[in-house]
């Protein structure tokens, strides 16, 4: 890890006073969530099934392979053991000496809340809500986890659906506007653990005007020419090694 680089953000760091982290699934890996498009990701991984993750994740497959839908999901999208890295502690320490403002994530996962953050927008929903389709009554994860087969409601027996994001479903416009307004405020973004290649999400940080965008990926990503710093390690270490530099 470069010394000079580090040292350059933990004064960024001081400096900041609204701060903003963008976040994708390699915000998670650490706590032994598989990403998606990795080599040992969810869509790389051979399966018992006859559609491609891509198709099983979708709205259309929901609605009509319901029961094929949640034996996929239950099994392969969530990880209740899991537990907050150094990632989603250190921006805890960020929030709490009030320099960060807001948490922007493309996880469902509910590590950042686990780990105490408070100002966290989930651009595709949380495993931890749940939702009847047809009286919209609440059920937690629990409750869906506990079923077999097909969740249904014990109020007037409609599918319980997850609050998560399918494709061909649209992002949730008041988390969008929310994301927006943080971004265009900020005066330091820092970018974690995604290849900003998946819109219409990536295309949030062409809101950031500042000067301080901080890239940290093991992996390649996109708009690498207007990042101040770039990392390719730990999220939780670069971080951690700079506030407590």
């Amino acid at each position: 890890m470069d010394i000079k680089s580090i040292e350059e953000l933990s004064r960024i760091l001081k400096e900041s006073n609204n701060i903003v982290f963008f976040g994708g699934a390699g915000v998670s890996t650490e706590s032994d969530i598989p990403d998606f498009r990795s080599e040992k990701g969810i869509y790389n991984i051979k399966t018992k099934y006859s559609h491609p993750p891509e198709v099983m994740l979708s709205h259309s497959f929901f609605m009509s392979n319901t029961e094929l839908f949640y034996d996929f999901y239950k099994t392969s999208m969530i990880f209740k053991e899991a537990k907050p890295n150094l990632a989603h502690k250190a921006l805890f320490k960020l929030e709490q000496m009030g320099k960060l403002k807001a948490i922007i994530t493309q996880n469902i996962d509910g590590l950042h809340q686990m780990a105490g953050s408070k100002n966290v927008l989930e651009l595709h929903g949380s495993i931890y809500r749940n939702y009847c389709m047809r009286c919209s009554k609440f059920f937690d994860l629990d409750y869906m986890l506990s079923t077999k087969g097909i969740p249904k409601c014990d109020a007037c027996n409609g599918v319980v659906k997850p609050d998560v994001t399918l494709y061909e479903e649209g992002l949730d416009m008041d988390v969008i506007e929310k994301s927006v307004s943080a971004i265009s405020r900020c005066d330091t973004l820092i970018i974690g653990g995604t290849s900003l290649s998946v819109y219409p999400a990536a295309g949030l940080i062409d809101y950031y005007k500042g000067n301080n965008l901080i890239l940290i990926n093991k992996g390649e990503v996109y708009k690498q020419n207007r990042a101040r710093l770039i990392f390719k390690e730990s999220i939780g270490e670069v971080l951690e090694k700079a506030i407590e530099f």
